[in-house]
């Protein structure tokens, strides 16, 4: 997305979607998301590419795919549109949001014409909860806090460790995890469910909901940190959902007025739990209200996602768990912000239009570049190079000559960042910009231009 505009190869659909497809469908502690967000994203690239669309709306196309995806998996639009803006775009712009809330919308409806308008954990019972247990919130976010906190350490530490692995090491030990603690706790396996449908039974044991947690975080440390493909949304509410729990049953024995709100407490500890760990609050307050189809939960939420987010960002320099694995992984997605903004405005934006092509033959080009009055003179010579000819004062005498600077050519798809790369290390020079093929130029833009729309601040 930061680096190559949202272009993913259609050839990595089909891999992607089988081997995840593999691991849910033997247990493994991953989300069914993942796929779901993947072929999402691919999806909208080559529509996008099929419709020739400007490299920096590519960019917009895909992120609206993701959106897609997440809508698809949790019939929650809203919930993936301001997932992207946190996790993958990490701006907000007004121009972006109606693309991406189409794209969502389309997953969203997808989903509903095959599934039915179905809201995930609609069934779980909740009660209003009184304003006077509100500091029980505060604490129950800062536990899970440390707790998010600690889980994100130790999947980094895995996925650190496992680099230096062979893959067929590291999934053999992933399933041999998977395995031994499916023996003792099948429910810990897979994306969640069964460990959130354990979380809000009518009477859950304590120690059994403590085992289960534990299990759990292992499941999904090995699998994610092991390199299985799938999604980690899904796990996290699982983690979530039995951390709500747990302590809510906890809290109960102390303060028996609690018992009637284990139901809630399920719910905001998966909500805390995808906010803190993945870096998106809102998304995740958003996809409670979505998936819950109950507003009446966003105070309470928000009295535990707040300290939580603070105690592990703040206390623990807790990062977005996604970013933090690419780093471990080598894969560079930090770009500077003039290389940032620059990759938002397609060349179209500031090409000059106005030029002149001509042959190379030696008694026309000094006679048009006269005539030019102001448009820039291309010269294809016979190899089929474009140059730019350019009339320049000796110093030595008062002789103008003729001089020729080879061109490079970019399509009219590209953005201003391409230009910048190129003309970046010259303080002069032009790039030609064509259409469809090179024989088509349409436009010109040189370093100057290009130089003073960076001194504007316009990028």
């Amino acid at each position: 997305m930061k680096l190559h505009y949202g272009k993913v190869p259609l050839q990595s659909a089909p891999g992607q979607f089988f081997q995840a497809l593999f691991a849910l469908a033997t247990n493994f502690s991953v989300g069914r998301e993942g796929p779901a967000i993947h072929l999402g994203a691919v999806s909208a690239s080559v529509l996008a590419e099929k419709f020739n669309l400007p490299d920096n709306s590519v960019r917009i196309m895909c992120s609206g795919g993701i959106a897609a995806g997440i809508a698809a998996t949790f019939n929650a639009p809203l919930a993936g549109v301001f997932f992207v803006f946190e996790v993958i775009l990490r701006e907000y712009k007004l121009h972006y949001f109606f693309p991406i809330m189409i794209l969502a919308i389309c997953g969203a409806v997808s989903s509903q014409l095959v599934f039915g308008n179905i809201h995930e954990y609609e069934q779980i019972g909740v009660i209003r909860i009184p304003l006077s247990q509100y500091p029980i919130l505060a604490i129950t976010g800062v536990i899970i806090g440390c707790m998010a906190a600690l889980f994100n350490t130790s999947l980094l530490k895995v996925t650190a460790k496992g680099q230096n692995w062979p893959l067929i090491y590291r999934l053999l030990l992933a399933g041999i995890i998977t395995t031994l603690v499916g023996v003792f706790l099948p429910e810990a396996l897979g994306s969640g469910d069964l460990a959130i449908e354990r979380a809000i039974s009518e009477h859950p044991g304590l120690l059994f909901l403590i085992a289960l947690l534990i299990g759990k975080i292992i499941a999904t440390i090995a699998a994610l940190g092991l390199g299985i493909p799938g999604g980690i949304i899904g796990p996290l509410f699982g983690i979530g959902a039995l951390l709500g729990a747990i302590l809510a049953i906890i809290s109960a024995a102390a303060f028996p007025a609690i018992a009637p709100y284990i139901g809630l407490y399920t719910i905001i500890g998966m909500t805390a739990m995808m906010g803190v760990c993945l870096g998106a609050p809102l998304a995740a307050l958003i996809a409670l209200l979505e998936l819950t189809n109950n507003a009446s939960m966003i105070l309470p939420a928000m009295f535990v996602s707040i300290p939580a987010f603070l105690v592990a960002h703040q206390g623990f320099n807790t990062k977005s768990l996604l970013y933090k694995q690419l780093e471990i992984m080598g894969l560079d997605y930090k770009v500077s912000p003039v290389r940032q903004g620059l990759m938002k405005t397609g060349v179209r934006a500031l090409m000059d239009r106005r030029l002149v092509i001509v042959k190379d033959d030696e008694e026309l080009l000094l006679e048009v570049l006269k005539r030019a009055e102001g448009r820039s003179v291309l010269v294809r010579n016979n190899l089929g190079d474009i140059q730019m000819l350019q009339l320049e004062l000796q110093a030595t005498d008062d002789v103008s000559t003729l001089t020729r600077q080879p061109m490079r050519g970019l399509p009219d798809t590209a953005t201003l960042n391409e230009v910048y790369q190129i003309l970046c290390r010259k303080r002069r020079g032009e790039v030609y910009i064509y259409q469809d093929s090179e024989d088509k130029v349409i436009g010109v833009i040189s370093r100057a231009v290009l130089q003073k729309e960076i001194s504007s601040g316009q990028v």
